[in-house]
């Protein structure tokens, strides 16, 4: 199914979403993590916030809904966004690695996972990761399917 037209089917059951579609994919083993929401397993997400400045992005906003999409582009299922905040990545809890929803859901294989991904992405851009590096933190509940 396409964004559009899961955009347009969640509409007719919630149509105060609007008309702007905000769809995207993770940015590492797309399917298997899109796979994990539509599952119920996995309810949180965590990005760099430095890349935020670097591509000219506004920060997630809770209240507002997006689609998550597989390595195909293809429209998996909506989220709501129901919390944002900005910690350092060594500050990251193992409520929010849980979370996630990741391998053993362990803090430890949290940090290792991102630490790897957050230093590549930083690096693409010029910038540097740190312990002390900001990290937002999403926590979202699939809204559709149902």
């Amino acid at each position: 199914m396409t964004p559009q037209e899961m955009w347009n089917a969640y509409k007719k059951i919630n149509p105060s979403i609007g008309d702007e579609i905000d769809a995207w994919a993770f940015g590492v083993e797309a399917d298997l993590l899109a796979d994990l929401v539509l599952k119920g397993e996995k309810t949180a997400t965590a990005s760099a916030y430095d890349l935020y400045a670097v591509d000219k992005e506004p920060l997630p906003q809770e209240g507002t809904f997006d689609i998550i999409l597989d390595s195909q582009d293809q429209a998996i299922c909506i989220v709501e966004i129901t919390k944002v905040s900005v910690q350092p990545f060594h500050q990251v809890s193992a409520d929010h690695a849980f979370k996630e929803g990741e391998g053993d859901k362990s803090l430890a294989y949290w940090r290792q996972v991102h630490e790897e991904f957050f230093t590549e992405w930083l690096e693409e851009a010029g910038l540097t990761f740190s312990p002390d590096s900001k990290v937002v933190l999403e926590e979202f509940r699939k809204v559709y399917p149902l």
